[in-house]
């Protein structure tokens, strides 16, 4: 029964996510889907479900997991303003920024903490941006926002069953079948603590106060990016 749930939700959220991106009957614009936003829309699908599930049997319903991408507006007034986060979960031991890959092939550390190599199945190696330095300046934005006492991390998540990572890459990246026990373990690092828990309402509401929640933000945020690949902001 899991699993058909489990499935059921993927295939949900990745036709929701297809939608927003395709276009509707209402006549909206519509912005073609590429091979790999369909791959990535796949990863972020079988992600989000497993977020859900992994945190429903840990907190029950104390928690608050945004319904697919948010827009952080963390750099108002410069060229690219607003960052996007993939999945935002905010939970009674910690605010947690995920980065879904859908990468096959073994990944390893890169030359520097910036970066990680891809290896694929023909063993040609690639120099790929590292998913924890796409999450930084997002971690350290709403860090700036929340509580000083309260936990937020970022999380690199490879949803594709094609993907081998290598023990020397940080704890924080893992295979989305990780997800359910490094959550488990944070959970009890922190209840172990003592700490107060985090008050998921009160959080949810200081970070949608600083995101861009319009319907069109996202989309309007990634054709800006599209054509200005040579203008990316030079992240912290």
């Amino acid at each position: 029964m899991y699993w058909f749930l489990f499935a059921a939700a993927v295939i949900l959220y990745a036709v929701k996510r297809r939608k927003r991106r395709s276009g509707d009957s209402t006549g909206s614009r519509a912005i073609p889907v590429s091979r790999s936003q369909r791959s990535g829309d796949e990863g972020e699908a079988v992600v989000q479900a497993e977020l859900r599930a992994a945190l429903e049997w840990l907190c029950g319903d104390d928690f608050y997991l945004h319904p697919g991408a948010l827009l952080l507006n963390h750099a108002p007034g410069s060229a690219f303003p607003t960052a996007e986060v993939d999945h935002l979960a905010v939970t009674p031991f910690g605010v947690f920024v995920v980065e879904t890959k859908n990468w096959t092939g073994r990944i390893e550390p890169g030359p520097d903490l910036q970066s990680v190599v891809r290896i694929g199945v023909d063993g040609r190696r690639e120099t790929r941006r590292s998913p924890m330095q796409q999450n930084r300046s997002k971690v350290a934005f709403l860090r700036s926002v929340l509580p000083g006492n309260w936990p937020v991390e970022g999380i690199a998540a490879f949803s594709h069953s094609h993907c081998d990572l290598s023990s020397a890459l940080p704890i924080n990246m893992m295979r989305v079948t990780d997800l359910r026990q490094w959550l488990r373990d944070r959970k009890s690092r922190y209840d172990g603590r003592g700490s107060l828990p985090v008050n998921v309402a009160h959080a949810r509401r200081a970070i949608i106060a600083v995101a861009e929640t319009g319907s069109d933000a996202i989309e309007m945020h990634r054709v800006k990016l599209r054509e200005n690949p040579k203008k990316l902001p030079c992240l912290p």
